[in-house]
């Protein structure tokens, strides 16, 4: 976290945030922004992230949306992320309009030490005029 705030504060990442009605900390989602030159049409959605506890109230949709509204502002056009295969992301990324590129088998080390494929999406925005 200490990388997240160090880029937030750089600019290159924003962080949103959604709470509960009594203020707790409930989800999370960032937004790195592309910096070279010819990368400046696209952003990375990152660590979309609802407690268990707030599942199932659209908290998710909410963070996504505010993510592209964010990456509008900033002349973003194109957003990519990447999900574990498999994983329930996938039916909200889908939800959310983005399109899958493709799968790279045995991409990241699990809890149980064993490596998953990941699943490559994007979504185009409209430009803000």
């Amino acid at each position: 976290w200490a990388g997240v705030a160090a880029d937030v504060r750089a600019g290159e990442k924003f962080l949103l945030v959604a709470r509960n009605d009594a203020g707790t900390l409930v989800g999370s989602a960032q937004l790195a922004l592309a910096s070279k030159a010819n990368a400046r049409h696209r952003a990375e959605v990152q660590k979309v992230m609802v407690h268990t506890a707030a599942r199932r109230q659209g908290l998710a949709f909410a963070l996504m949306r505010a993510l592209d509204a964010l990456a509008q502002q900033h002349g973003r056009t194109l957003l990519v992320l990447d999900t574990r295969q498999g994983d329930p992301s996938e039916q909200l990324y889908q939800k959310c309009g983005y399109t899958m590129a493709g799968v790279i088998p045995a991409y990241a080390r699990n809890g149980d030490g064993g490596l998953d494929a990941t699943v490559l999406y994007y979504r185009q925005l409209p430009a803000m005029l």
